[in-house]
């Protein structure tokens, strides 16, 4: 199949071909034929990287007129980085297509500056929810005439809290003719919004929904809970050539990880909720031109991130929720390449990874903590790789030749290649000399009884599958159950999903989700269970603060 055959005009052919775009992914072969009619809903169901921005962007760009200089479509995204992305490729669709106008609207930036392009006259309007809406309120966005709202990445949206933001949205474009909505994953929020706000919706799955990326190498490695960052550097060292994210659950992981890193010699930044927007973008920037080997961020902080090239997605601990799973391992083997995500789990967490294991119906594989030794052997094959690869065809080294060739007279061969290994290898052979095994061998005969419980697990239909694990998660990281409950006003009406509950608390308060026993969501509170010597602080930390323009309340159940 080719662009041409599914139906696009020759000028978006001419894109396509000049992209070296020949055969569309499997969401575009599917979705841009049904979207080209124009009037009908879509669900549209693909993991991140498999060309979903085109799957929408060129039936965009076929079906409204150049002529008319408003808004005639609306994408809402979740993230400025990803608002950012999805100009830059329909900017590079539209090349033959002078005259139509796309703009970005996003918060962090100046909003009479956004104001401005728009007055200039726009046909598409890509923009995160929160700029979206002030610039409705302030008027200076007519969303009258909007015929096609596109939902991408719904699932994060709903999952940073956006639910009351994009039906807002949806209320305020009445004259929309098709709705089509994006998303990695279909939890109930995104159901029901769409039996909400969409007619009869064709749904187009690449793919089933909460499995992973058929690219990805998934692997763990088993240790201790104290040699978790010992791991992390081990696994970084033995992977010289890695371009990655390690993900963090709390910001102050992040943070505390990534100077330990840049202590010790290592290309690296956090990225988390404390940043400025301008630290942010030059935090993105860094690693997009690779300045930076390694990023390390929470979840939060990351959505939207949207990299080529990646190598490795690094789980500094497992997240609670699978969906979270799925779009950490999402931001590698992207756009038909192929990436590696791996996990570091103590052995109480193995049960946990088998669920995760079940749910997205991909094999992870149980690696060995590589032992000094193979860390300088890899480096040291990495160092000669290098070498013999080194570009010396620009630069006038001939002229040095001479000079070395007098230097290094009374030098034999193999005396210059040893002191190269040690300028090159001494930090390696002085921190690997006396290295510890960090494997936990212990647990080998209750990983295969899991194994083997797995087996009857598989029988279970996903959907119980995943209540399962989120219903159980908080008691598998208990620790002695000498708790206390504490009372929150926040719920479910509030946006949250367990899984961004948590990590909302956890960002809060800077504690460990060790400290978190059951956690109980209703639609307008939550109640929480917290090690008893961790509540003060927590109370500390949220009770007080706002979210969304509502303050906080947060106390032992008992005192209210």
């Amino acid at each position: 199949m080719t662009f041409e055959g599914l139906g696009l005009d020759a000028k978006l052919v001419q894109a396509t071909d000049a992209l070296g775009y020949k055969n569309p992914t499997p969401i575009q072969e599917q979705a841009i034929p049904v979207l080209l009619s124009g009037t009908k809903d879509l669900v549209g169901l693909a993991q991140t990287g498999t060309g979903k921005t085109a799957a929408f962007g060129l039936p965009l760009l076929q079906l409204i007129s150049v002529e008319q200089k408003f808004p005639q479509a609306l994408v809402v995204c979740p993230t400025r980085e990803l608002c950012l992305q999805i100009v830059s490729e329909v900017e590079l669709f539209k090349k033959f297509l002078p005259g139509m106008h796309v703009v970005a609207v996003y918060g962090g930036a100046s909003i009479g500056m956004q104001i401005r392009d728009l007055k200039r006259g726009v046909q598409i309007v890509v923009a995160t929810p929160g700029r979206l809406i002030d610039l409705i309120e302030r008027k200076a966005i007519n969303l009258e005439q909007i015929k096609y709202v596109v939902l991408d990445e719904a699932d994060e949206m709903l999952n940073m809290g956006f639910q009351d933001d994009i039906e807002f949205i949806l209320q305020n474009t009445p004259k929309r003719e098709a709705t089509w909505l994006f998303s990695a994953t279909m939890p109930a929020e995104i159901k029901r919004v769409s039996r909400k706000y969409m007619k009869q919706p064709i749904e187009i799955t690449v793919g089933k929904v909460n499995t992973a990326n058929k690219n990805i190498d998934h692997q763990f490695y088993v240790t201790s809970a104290h040699h978790r960052y010992d791991t992390l550097k081990r696994i970084i060292d033995f992977n010289p050539g890695i371009y990655g994210i390690i993900f963090t659950r709390t910001k102050a992981d992040a943070q505390n990880i990534a100077e330990k890193l840049t202590r010790e010699g290592y290309d690296i930044d956090a990225l988390h909720g404390d940043l400025t927007q301008q630290q942010r973008d030059k935090v993105m920037g860094e690693f997009r031109e690779r300045a930076l080997q390694l990023l390390i961020a929470t979840d939060v902080a990351a959505r939207g991130i949207d990299v080529q090239g990646i190598t490795h997605v690094i789980n500094y601990e497992l997240p609670d929720d699978v969906e979270v799973y799925t779009h950490r391992s999402g931001r590698t083997g992207r756009a038909g390449n192929t990436g590696i995500c791996l996990s570091i789990i103590h052995s109480r967490e193995i049960g946990k990874l088998r669920q995760i294991e079940r749910i997205v119906q991909v094999p992870f594989h149980k690696l060995e903590i590589p032992s000094g030794k193979d860390v300088c052997r890899k480096q040291f094959f990495y160092f000669m790789e290098k070498l013999l690869q080194a570009d010396i065809s620009h630069g006038d080294y001939e002229s040095y030749v001479p000079m070395l060739e007098e230097k290094f007279a009374d030098i034999s061969k193999e005396e210059v290649l040893k002191r190269m290994a040690a300028m090159e290898f001494n930090r390696f052979l002085k921190s690997y000399e006396n290295a510890e095994d960090l494997n936990v061998r212990e647990r080998v005969r209750e990983f295969r009884t899991e194994e083997r419980a797995g087996a009857r697990q598989r029988r279970e239909p996903a959907s119980s599958q995943a209540r399962s694990f989120r219903d159980t998660r908080g008691r598998e990281f208990n620790g002695n159950g000498d708790y206390t409950k504490l009372f929150v006003n926040l719920g479910t009406k509030d946006g949250f999903y367990k899984a961004s509950f948590l990590q909302f608390i956890l960002d809060m308060s800077d504690l460990r989700k060790e400290v978190l026993g059951r956690i109980d969501m209703k639609e307008m509170n939550s109640w929480i269970e917290v090690d008893r010597n961790a509540a003060t602080q927590m109370i500390r930390s949220i009770d007080g603060k706002n979210y969304k323009g509502r303050r906080i309340r947060m106390n032992e159940a008992n005192s209210r």
